[in-house]
């Protein structure tokens, strides 16, 4: 027993291959996925054609469409030689095939090839498929959060049928592309009614033409906006004939960097500085890479070990998106985090001996302190009130008054400003932030008064205390 599947090309029947002809020709059954497809009517005569077009009518689930179409070739070809015919190639786009070799077991099966979709279009668009065009199913793509394209290089995305499927395909690819990049819909490519009609992408859904031998055309964006292109330039830098600079760096002489670039992200955050925030991620993620690229010269690992361990760790922290656990609120969200992360580490055979052991020893010393008392709180060892935390500020700030020495002062300071901390967390404040708000705002006033002390000519020192007072006052008012 036999199951020949025939691709019937994109819509000519002049584009039918002889060998298609001739399994048509002298089959005695055949199997059309649809009846919807311009070639059929000229098709070999002789056989009997049946089409699954009753099971599209009669069910909107495309899984359960394909399931039965499956079981039934299967059903069939196991009784006898069967020829199951497809629109196109029965490699391309074609779910059911893939499908039907999965589950073919023994039955031996056949496939006759077809010109595809993509040759029509690349002769339409005048494209070489070579140059890196890529080819995707726009019913995948549409079902996605953000598309796996390569934006350097151009794509075709096929089976655009309907307005519905291009309404939540732009949605895709606007988390990557501009709303008003121009694209182009391509209708019934390799048929006598082929046309293409231009378009930005937020519109593409607004198309009066779109029907089912419809695709999108995505021209490359360009100005070297992939991950990959990155990639390749660091990798160059690190080759034998990059930059020397860049070759002799280790993980070791990188980590000044890696804080500073962290650290101006976070300026740009705090100044709500969109412009600088996009440059200075770019500038951290240079440290990312680098990092990685050093790794993978030294054999230690790939890019795609941090990307596939993230990936991973993502969805397996997140079982209320990707699995059916259900959460009421953040809240929770951060429990159920806390509980999968003791489950991996116990997996793992690495259980910490302490609530604190998390947190890393380079945080910075306000941002630590925090973190050490919110995780100290969480069984319980905290105070009861706030008013019991202010009391205890005002029990440290006596300490520090009383100090004997040096040093005493010292651990004295170190004991109010952890407990200041404790305060900050009671009133729902994260003290780093607020600290470095502090500090932005003495930068603002005390560059108001240097400026002043400048356009009257004299060096500040010859200012009094109090006429630096009445400056720094002028700067509270004019809001600085």
């Amino acid at each position: 027993m036999m199951l020949t599947v025939v691709g019937l090309g994109p819509g000519h029947i002049d584009d039918l291959t002889r060998r298609a002809w001739r399994a048509l020709e002298t089959a005695e059954v055949v199997y059309l996925r649809t009846s919807r497809h311009p070639c059929v009517p000229e098709l070999p005569k002789g056989a009997e054609y049946r089409s699954f077009d009753d099971v599209y009518d009669s069910n909107g689930d495309f899984e359960q469409i394909y399931s039965t179409i499956v079981e039934r070739v299967l059903e069939a070809a196991r009784a006898g030689d069967v020829v199951y015919a497809v629109p196109g190639d029965p490699l391309v786009g074609e779910s059911t095939v893939t499908r039907l070799l999965e589950q073919a077991g023994d039955l031996k099966v056949e496939i006759v090839s077809g010109i595809s979709f993509v040759e029509p279009m690349l002769r339409r668009l005048r494209l070489d498929a070579l140059d890196g065009l890529q080819v995707f199913d726009a019913i995948d793509i549409a079902a996605m959060h953000h598309p796996p394209i390569n934006p350097d290089y151009p794509a075709l995305l096929g089976q655009v049928y309907s307005r519905a499927v291009a309404s939540e395909l732009k949605l895709t690819l606007m988390n990557q592309y501009p709303d008003e990049f121009p694209v182009m819909l391509v209708h019934g490519a390799g048929t006598t009614d082929e046309r293409i009609e231009p378009a930005r992408l937020y519109e593409i859904d607004r198309s009066d033409s779109i029907q089912h031998l419809t695709s999108l055309y995505l021209p490359a964006l360009g100005g070297m906006s992939s991950f990959e292109q990155f990639q390749e330039i660091i990798a160059h830098l690190r080759a034998p004939e990059g930059c020397p600079w860049d070759r002799k760096q280790t993980h070791q002489t990188l980590r000044k960097y890696l804080l500073e670039e962290a650290h101006e992200v976070l300026e740009a955050i705090d100044n709500d500085d969109a412009q600088a925030l996009s440059e200075e991620l770019g500038d951290l993620l240079l440290q990312i890479v680098l990092h990685t690229q050093i790794a993978i010269d030294d054999g230690e690992f790939r890019m795609t070990d941090v990307l596939s361990y993230i990936n991973r760790k993502m969805i397996r922290r997140h079982p209320h998106v990707w699995s059916d656990v259900s959460v009421s609120d953040a809240d929770q969200v951060v429990t159920n985090w806390e509980a999968i992360k003791q489950n991996e580490r116990a997996e793992k055979g690495t259980p910490r001996e302490s609530l604190l052991d998390g947190v890393p020893k380079g945080l910075p010393a306000l941002m630590q302190a925090n973190e050490y008392t919110a995780r100290a709180a969480k069984p319980g060892f905290d105070w009861h009130s706030v008013d019991a935390v202010v009391a205890k500020v005002r029990e440290e700030l006596d300490e520090v008054l009383t100090a004997v020495n040096d040093d005493h002062r010292v651990e004295e300071m170190g004991d109010l400003l952890f407990v200041i901390v404790n305060w900050a967390r009671w009133l729902g404040i994260e003290p780093e932030t607020a600290l470095r708000q502090a500090n932005a705002k003495f930068y603002r006033r005390f560059r108001y008064i240097e400026e002043a002390v400048s356009a009257n000519g004299k060096p500040m020192d010859a200012y009094t205390l109090e006429a630096l007072d009445s400056l720094w006052n002028e700067a509270k008012t004019k809001g600085l």
